[in-house]
């Protein structure tokens, strides 16, 4: 068997993983800025920025 399965397998769940993060900064953000510009900064943050929302939000 080739063992690049399970390294193929987890990038592409690191790929999901940043795309949901991000959207999901957009999304909190936008809900409580009503702000494009800082939607858009937060979706860069990605995870970072739903973590800090949840902790501090």
């Amino acid at each position: 068997m080739n063992g690049n399965r399970y390294y193929g397998v987890q990038v592409e769940g690191a790929k999901y993983g940043v795309g949901f993060g991000s959207a999901l900064a957009i999304a909190i953000s936008y809900t409580k800025n009503h702000s494009i510009l800082w939607a858009i900064i937060h979706g860069i943050f990605g995870w970072f920025y739903v973590i800090y929302a949840a902790l501090f939000g």
